[in-house]
């Protein structure tokens, strides 16, 4: 039997494993800064990012709430940014475009922020999803111990990573937009 939840629930499963998420990404941080080219940190990586969409999951199942619509874009900031600034602290990623991506994800936060205050609801579409996931393949290819540290793969996709977060910022720039003048 499924156990339903409305949208003011806070304890409910999905919301469980995003703050066990969030609770588990220090110490990810810190595995990627002892040791970035190893199956530890690599293995703590794909647990934490693959939960992101297990939580998804979990929520369109049993109810969707609005501490989760805070909770797991919090949690998604918090584990790609984090582990993004971790690596390139030790080198593997340059600042550039981790400065980009982070300058984004703040600068869409606080829109849709603003935008929700206002009544109107910016939701994510495909473009969006595809970002979440480059960002985390991208991480994932600057945590792997075969490569070789002058290997372009993970400055490659990190970049393919830039490309769709700056497009789906401005989706979402379009969106809230379009949004505001049917309001």
């Amino acid at each position: 039997m499924s156990t339903s939840f409305g949208p003011t629930a806070i304890a409910t499963p999905a919301n469980v494993l995003t703050i066990a998420r969030i609770l588990a990404t220090p110490f990810l941080l810190v595995a990627i800064a002892a040791d970035h080219s190893s199956w530890l940190s690599l293995g703590l990586w794909i647990l934490l990012a693959g939960t992101d969409g297990v939580d998804g999951w979990m929520a369109r199942r049993h109810g969707t709430t609005r501490s989760g619509a805070f909770l797991d874009p919090l949690a998604d900031k918090l584990l790609v940014l984090g582990a993004m600034a971790v690596l390139v602290a030790v080198d593997v990623f340059w600042w550039l475009p981790v400065a980009l991506v982070a300058g984004r994800e703040l600068a869409m936060s606080v829109y849709r922020s603003m935008a929700s205050r206002s009544g109107i609801s910016i939701p994510a579409r495909s473009l969006a999803k595809a970002k979440t996931v480059t960002q985390a393949v991208a991480v994932g290819f600057g945590l792997l111990p075969v490569l070789d540290e002058s290997s372009p793969i993970p400055d490659a996709v990190l970049w393919v990573a830039v490309v769709l977060t700056l497009a789906s910022g401005a989706q979402y720039l379009f969106d809230g937009r379009k949004a505001s003048r049917a309001v």
